[in-house]
């Protein structure tokens, strides 16, 4: 990420971002929680890539460099937290759930940002304590460092669908598959389907953002079948690809 800016203020309000815009990469003193209430928002960080449609939310630590990318036209809702509001006791980025309760909190908070009537102010008290009981979601997809790791995983960002094994995909780039095992127990606190997993899962979102059909998304992230990506999604997301279309 190069050219970082840094506000010492986050933002709160809500921020429209034409589909492939986004926000180049800075940080802020303060904490922040991006919602994207229409399309689909990535975030991204040394640390990896989180991403969010409209039933997840993304914590960013005060001191966090990021970027956004939106997929489709998004309604990007940002709300700013001094250091000592920190409702989730979190210190890096999360995604976590978003119900229709706290949906409408974030929304009509961001909407009235400069309000500092006692109504806003009970507002603002109701929409921490909401935060305080959101459930982490595990949708990120962690960065390597090891750069044999980063080799493997550069073959499988560029082609999703890419079904070879550990220990193909290993000989291509030089390493064994012992050894991968290993570093993606250490370097991304999960396991190598499980990384391919959330990595796909990334890249079907992005794509149904972009009103590619179902099927066409199962094909281009690699499941053998529509059935199966359906099932692999509603797991992740509480709901099916169509469901999520609609609600984007």
């Amino acid at each position: 990420m190069s050219g970082i800016r840094h506000t010492p203020r986050a933002t709160t309000g809500l921020l429209p971002l034409p589909a492939g815009t986004g926000v180049d990469a800075h940080w802020h003193d303060e904490n922040q929680i991006v919602y994207a209430g229409r399309g689909v928002l990535s975030v991204t960080t040394d640390a990896g890539s989180w991403i969010a449609p409209a039933t997840r939310a993304i914590w960013i630590p005060a001191g966090t460099v990021h970027e956004h990318r939106a997929y489709g036209d998004t309604d990007l809702y940002l709300l700013g937290l001094p250091v000592k509001d920190n409702p989730l006791r979190l210190d890096q980025p999360a995604v976590i759930g978003v119900g229709p309760l706290l949906r409408e909190l974030i929304i009509t908070y961001t909407r009235q940002p400069a309000e500092r009537t006692a109504e806003h102010r009970r507002l603002r008290a109701v929409l921490l304590d909401q935060l305080r009981h959101s459930a982490q979601a595990p949708v990120n997809v962690p960065a390597a460092k090891d750069p044999r790791l980063v080799a493997v995983c550069a073959i499988l960002r560029d082609n999703p669908a890419d079904n070879r094994t550990l220990a193909r995909l290993g000989a291509e780039a030089g390493v064994s598959d012992r050894t991968l095992t290993r570093l993606c127990k250490a370097e991304l606190g999960m396991s190598f389907p499980q990384w391919r997993t959330q990595l796909r899962l990334h890249h079907a979102l992005r794509l149904l953002a972009e009103g590619t059909p179902v099927t066409v998304v199962a094909h281009q992230c690699g499941w053998a079948s529509s059935s199966a990506f359906i099932d692999v999604f509603r797991r992740a997301f509480g709901h099916t690809p169509g469901a999520h279309r609609a609600r984007s």
